[in-house]
Formats: C-alpha cells, structure tokens, sequence
C-alpha cells in the first residue's frame, strides 16, 4: 500500500474505500433512473436522494481525492434530463409555491450541471 501524505485520503486503502463509495452512489442513482419514474417525483425517497447522492459526488470530486470515480458527462446529462422531466411533470401537484418552484428547480439544474463541470474537468486533466 502506498502513503503520499499524512492525510486521512492520502493512502492506497482510502482511494479504495472513495471509490467503494463514489461506486456505491453511482449505482444507487443508476438503479433510481432505470427504475419506475414514479419513484423520482419530488415527494418519494429517490427523488430527493438521487439529487442528495449527486451532491455527495460532486463534494467528494471538489476535494480532489485519488479514487473519486465519477460517471461520464453524457451519464450525468441524461441522468438530469431524466430527473428533470419527471420533476417538471409532477411538482405542480404538490402545490408549491411559484418561488419556491422556480429556486428549487434552479438549485436541481446547477446540482447536475455542477457535477457535469467536475468531470469534465477530470477529464481534461
């Protein structure tokens, strides 16, 4: 195993152990966009923890840590316009407030688009 520094992340075992974790989010966010849309709409588990895990990755990528793995942007980009579609359909009959509507569909938008910038970013090295 190698070391490159004190930290609690600069170690072979703790890349292991982030990219367990980015993996284990990953799959969780695959799993909820193959499944039945319904369970994306904004009331339901998965449609507040897809948008929750893609934070977390996006966290995790930011602190720039060896074994961070991220999905493709193309994965990501029809990761949002799937959410999205859903979201859009169904949030009205929940009856948000226009306000809140407009600023949490916002914050989703930028929640994707942030992670799609990250791993471009990635990729460019």
């Amino acid at each position: 195993m190698g070391t490159w520094g004190p930290g609690n992340f600069d170690d072979d075992a703790a890349a292991d152990h982030l990219a367990r974790l980015t993996d284990q989010l990953v799959t969780e966010i695959a799993e909820a966009m193959s499944g039945d849309p319904v369970e994306l709409e904004p009331d339901e588990y998965w449609g507040v923890a897809v948008p929750a895990n893609v934070e977390l990755l996006a966290v995790l990528a930011r602190m720039d840590y060896v074994g961070v793995v991220l999905p493709e942007v193309t994965t990501i980009e029809t990761w949002k316009s799937k959410y999205l579609a859903v979201w859009d359909s169904t949030i009205d009959g929940l009856e948000p407030t226009p306000d809140f509507r407009t600023a949490r569909r916002a914050v989703l938008v930028s929640t994707f688009d942030d992670l799609a910038e990250l791993r471009r970013l990635a990729d460019a090295g």
